[in-house]
């Protein structure tokens, strides 16, 4: 029996809660990735490049998805309407793949603090496209909730500091990643208010693995010479990675606007500072805990909406 959609009717903190989870997993894993790239995991070893890693992880995914959901609701939960599937495979060649890719490429080229600061400039873009299509005001808690998200990942990721250097190809491959995920932010809102996010996510997740079976195919994948601790590893990553936190994601989406989500998306760079303090033992300064302050306090603001913005909303078409 396909289950149905859930209403987002209600309850936008149980969205704030599901988004928060994500950011968690995917504030780990920037770390983790880092010490791939950089040579300090598996040092000697083949190594795993961001287009192999990001292949890798979401091919995990998709295929452990698909065999859950088969066992769990049989092969009727695979039902979905032709122009959802559409928008699905769009949003994760587009969206996913583009963000994940350029991301971890950016981590690559330059550094994590780079990397995560340019991508998350994504909720002036998604708040920019609402607004152009009529499906959000202007409001000034919006754009304020929004400039000091901003301003809050710039001080927890130290971009003030002195001494900075900014690679060019990391830079720009983060602003890539960054119009990804606010499509697919955008793109995927509307497709788990009409199926399951479950359902959503799959379809999406496997447009993401075509495309990277067209540009890099399977059997190169397998013929890289990876040993048993870096398959395990690649495999454990897809669930720390995208697996676990895109099942919250998309859940949250239920709950939140693209806006809203996105904003609450920022809590990943405090979550990845966190972790570098607490197992790298890197010190966390004072701007760093306004930014992380500032941070939270966007993401309570991105809460609040007047009435005349509620009905705007339910008037908006609900498709992007």
């Amino acid at each position: 029996m396909t289950p149905s959609p859930a209403t987002a009717a209600g309850h936008p903190w149980r969205g704030y809660l599901y988004i928060a989870a994500a950011t968690f997993c995917w504030g780990a894993a920037a770390t983790v990735g880092k010490a791939v790239f950089n040579g300090s995991l598996f040092a000697g070893r083949a190594q795993i490049s961001p287009l192999l890693l990001t292949q890798a992880r979401t091919s995990f995914s998709v295929l452990f998805l698909s065999l859950f959901l088969l066992a769990r609701f049989g092969r009727g939960f695979f039902r979905i309407a032709p122009r959802d599937l559409i928008l699905c495979v769009l949003a994760g060649t587009l969206g996913v793949a583009g963000s994940n890719f350029f991301y971890y490429l950016a981590i690559e080229k330059a550094t994590v603090a780079i990397a995560i600061t340019l991508q998350y400039t994504a909720p002036v873009w998604v708040l920019t496209y609402m607004v152009l299509r009529g499906r959000e005001r202007a409001a000034w808690s919006r754009a304020l909730s929004v400039a000091l998200a901003m301003v809050g990942i710039a001080l927890t990721i130290g971009l003030f500091q002195p001494g900075l250097k900014l690679n060019v190809t990391g830079a720009s491959a983060a602003l890539v990643a960054s119009f990804s995920f606010a499509f697919y932010n955008i793109v995927a809102s509307s497709l788990v208010r009409r199926n399951h996010h479950l359902k959503v996510m799959l379809y999406t997740l496997f447009g993401a693995a075509i495309l990277w079976a067209l540009l890099n195919p399977p059997w190169r994948l397998a013929n890289q010479g990876y040993n048993n601790p870096q398959w395990g590893f690649l495999f454990a990553f897809a669930c720390l990675s995208m697996l676990v936190p895109y099942i919250f994601y998309f859940n949250g989406l239920k709950y939140l606007d693209p806006t809203r989500a996105v904003i609450a998306s920022c809590l990943e760079p405090v979550f990845a500072i966190l972790f570098a303090a607490a197992f790298v033992h890197e010190g966390v300064g004072g701007l760093q805990m306004i930014g992380i302050a500032a941070v939270l306090v966007a993401t309570v603001m991105a809460q609040v909406r007047s009435r005349s913005e509620d009905r705007l909303e339910t008037q908006a078409p609900s498709c992007p």
